[in-house]
Order: structure tokens, then sequence, then C-alpha cells
């Protein structure tokens, strides 16, 4: 056996037992969780370096965005937690299938998610980075900065043509 199928084995194994675990704690979707933890690294990271490039670096903001994001966690349990129990609810007393109930727990999931992504957008925005207008639109801190006069776009080094909004009919 060589070396590489030797590591190859290893992470196989390691990558299963990573997947069985978080399939028997999460369920079938456990890559949404998955998914939604890796944006809340991302998001603290950025944060961090933010704070970092703005000389506003402090524990104590540091901790709350800890917390905060400790709360989206136990927000998304008790989604869940509450989806269920009216799902048995309606299944031992009612005889009803309340199962579309779980969708409770999902939609708070993926508003979670995408509030996490525009977080991180924000964060890149004021460090600086140019980010495609269609994912930036709505975010408050893109208003803010073009109320400043901040280029966000990277508009500023094209030259733009006047334009003529009569469509061709300023002649007749």
């Amino acid at each position: 056996m060589t070396y590489t199928n030797v590591f190859t084995d290893k992470y196989n194994a390691a990558t299963g037992a990573i997947v069985a675990v978080l399939t028997a704690i999460f369920g079938t979707y456990w890559y949404v969780f998955a998914a939604f933890l890796a944006l809340n690294v991302i998001g603290w990271i950025t944060g961090w370096i933010k704070a970092n490039k703005k000389k506003e670096e402090s524990g104590k903001v540091g901790a709350i965005g800890a917390v905060k994001k400790l709360g989206y966690w136990a927000a998304v349990l008790v989604a869940f937690l509450i989806a269920s129990v009216f799902v048995h609810f309606g299944k031992d007393m009612l005889g009803v299938d309340l199962s579309f109930l779980n969708l409770i727990g999902w939609w708070v999931l993926a508003m979670l998610i995408v509030n996490e992504a525009r977080s991180i957008l924000e964060n890149l925005v004021e460090l600086g980075y140019k980010i495609p207008e269609v994912l930036i639109k709505g975010l408050a801190v893109t208003e803010k900065l073009i109320e400043a006069g901040i280029d966000i776009l990277g508009t500023d080094d094209e030259k733009k043509e006047p334009s003529d909004d009569t469509g061709g009919k300023a002649d007749r």
C-alpha cells in the first residue's frame, strides 16, 4: 500500500465519520447548518478585520458579537423545537399531519443565512472591496457610503458620456 492510498483511506474515513456525526445531529440537510456555521465564522473574521482596520477593536464588542451569533443558533433551535412540538401534538393529540410546520425552522435558518451573508458583504464594502452591484444594492452601508461620496463600485475610473434622454427625438 502506498502513502497516497493510506492517506486517501484515512481522509475518507475521517470525512465519512464527520458527515455521519453531522447527519446524526442535524439530519439529512446537515450541510445547510454547516453553511450557516461557515458564514458565522467568516462574518466574525470580516468583522474583526474591519474593526482592526478602523482601529476600533474591542474585546467587549467582539464578545457581544460572539454571543449574538450564539443567539442566532438559539433562535434556530427554538424554531425547530416549536415546529417539532406542534408536529408531535398534531400527530398524537389531533391525529393531523402538521409536518409542514417544520418549515418554520427552515425559514428561520434561511433568513439567518441571508442576514449573515449581508453582514459579510457589508463588512467587505466597508473594508474597501469592490463588490458587484447586484450583491450590495440593498445594503444600508451602501447608502451610507454613497451619501458620503465614496466610490464603492469603481465607476469613477470610467469616463461617462452625457446621456440624451430624448431618445433622438429632440429635433422633432
